[in-house]
């Protein structure tokens, strides 16, 4: 017969641990542990407790934040979840001091660093100029755009919120009427008992009641909403800072996590969340906050004059190019065609149906082109401003196109009589879009921009993967935007230990 050791869960098991032997040098939470005690000024906390005489004790803000930076690096981005890692974890009650906050206390406290986050993460940043961590030559603009904590369910224009209300109404209206049939039926049968679809709509009648009025309340309490463009936004009942966006994996209700990053080591220098989609009206406000940022920890009014700035094509626009001018930025922003012009993705590219510049021969001696079918097209316009370019229009002659069996691949307008061929010969000096799509194609364009992907996508991957951000667990601009701060304290801190602290 076998024979197994004994085993009784009513014994007693003192375990002797050393809280201070659990914060190792070299290891992450060393690195946050000497960071918060030493490098950031946490007495900007002190101002909001009003417990000097009387009131309990409260948690010491260096805990708290301790825990909630190791947490976030552990992938840990809801309140409870680190609550219980306090009870649990050997390394969080290191951190804690044996001390056990409770997931309201955590979240009430992340909840209000909306004065004293950029604070923290600027102590932090210091450190990494400290180090030479920071390059100052080279900087990637790129965004994550994340899910938030608000349901989908509740987004909509105006005029689509007071439709899904009326056809709540209208739905009410025909659940009371079956109501009112069925009580019919009722005093004609009186032994029948009651229904069993009675109770069924009676909540279904309180529970469209309630969320027609709470649209209702949401219509009259808020003014619709309008984007950069001039055209109106959703807006959403439980969040409406936050917008709908569209990603790799489909539409989503969130924020789009801004973030500027030096080249040297990823270092992130400014970070931000909006609620917008789009990204041109994001360079502006991220640049001039990077500017804050720079100037705080020592550099001057010009830190950004002659230096290399790399976006991608969400970001041109003439507002964010004009706020490059104007820092002094060496800013290569493609436009979204910039890869058709690319002769290095010739051929990746699809053949068209239609008839390109490409496909007309110039005779240099006539100044005229010749089509496919043969056909001249004489010059017409010696200089055209068009979107930006300079060009030159040659034009065929309408007997010639008419009969034309090409005319499909050709005609570019529908209903069109005669081939108009628009041929570029320049820039306009004054226009900013066109004179940065074609200073990315330049050769230096083409050897630089590339460079953005090997800068900013590692940053992201390391939150969205590593740290597991998969979405915002907050409501409203500023408490987002504090925890994308945190996530990117979290970031900076691995750099400063991978590169050097102990």
């Amino acid at each position: 017969m076998a024979k197994y050791k004994p085993y009784s869960y009513k014994q007693m098991v003192m375990l002797s641990v050393s809280l201070e032997d659990q914060i190792v040098p070299g290891t992450l939470e060393f690195a946050i542990h000497t960071l918060v005690e030493e490098r950031m000024d946490v007495s900007r906390f002190d101002e909001n407790y009003q417990n000097d005489d009387t009131g309990r004790l409260a948690y010491d803000p260096k805990v708290l934040l301790k825990v909630v930076l190791f947490g976030y690096s552990r992938g840990l981005n809801s309140s409870r979840k680190i609550e219980r890692a306090c009870l649990e974890n050997v390394t969080f009650m290191a951190l804690s001091c044996g001390q056990y906050p409770d997931h309201s206390t955590i979240a009430a406290f992340v909840s209000s660093m909306k004065d004293e986050i950029v604070s923290l993460f600027r102590d932090v940043l210091l450190v990494c100029e400290e180090m030479g961590l920071l390059g100052g030559t080279f900087f990637a603009l790129d965004g994550l755009r994340l899910p938030s904590n608000a349901s989908e369910q509740w987004t909509g224009t105006h005029a689509e919120l007071r439709r899904k209300k009326e056809r709540m109404e209208a739905k009410v209206k025909e659940l009371l009427e079956e109501h009112a049939t069925q009580d019919k039926r009722d005093e004609e049968s009186p032994n029948a008992g009651i229904p069993t679809g009675r109770v069924h709509r009676e909540k279904q009648i309180e529970t469209l009641r309630k969320k027609a009025a709470r649209i209702e309340r949401f219509l009259r309490d808020n003014e619709p909403t309008y984007g950069p463009r001039g055209k109106e936004v959703t807006s959403n009942l439980t969040d409406n800072e936050s917008a709908r966006m569209w990603t790799s994996h489909g539409p989503i209700q969130g924020y789009n996590g801004q973030a500027l990053i030096d080249a040297k080591h990823q270092v992130i220098i400014h970070a931000e969340a909006f609620g917008h989609s789009q990204d041109y009206a994001h360079g502006p406000p991220m640049l001039d906050g990077a500017k804050a940022t720079m100037r705080i920890i020592g550099h001057g009014e010009d830190c950004f004059a002659g230096k290399i700035l790399t976006a991608d094509s969400n970001y041109h626009s003439t507002t964010t190019i004009r706020t490059c001018e104007e820092m002094g930025l060496d800013a290569y922003i493609p436009d979204r065609f910039f890869r058709k012009r690319d002769p290095r993705f010739a051929t990746r590219r699809r053949p068209r149906k239609r008839f390109r510049l490409e496909n007309f021969d110039y005779d240099e001696a006539c100044d005229q082109y010749v089509c496919p079918s043969g056909k001249r097209l004489k010059l017409d316009a010696r200089s055209i401003h068009a979107d930006g370019m300079l060009k030159r229009r040659y034009v065929a002659d309408e007997r010639d196109c008419g009969g034309c069996p090409a005319q499909s691949r050709c005609l570019t307008a529908r209903g069109g009589k005669r081939k108009y061929l628009m041929v570029p010969i320049g820039v306009e000096p004054t226009h900013l879009l066109r004179r940065m799509a074609a200073k990315v194609d330049t050769p230096q364009g083409r050897r630089i921009y590339p460079q953005r992907i090997a800068i900013a996508e590692p940053v992201f991957a390391n939150i969205r993967a590593h740290k597991r951000l998969d979405r915002f667990t907050l409501r409203g601009k500023i408490k987002v935007t504090i925890q994308w701060l945190l996530y990117c304290m979290v970031h900076n801190i691995e750099k400063i230990l991978n590169y050097g602290f102990t």
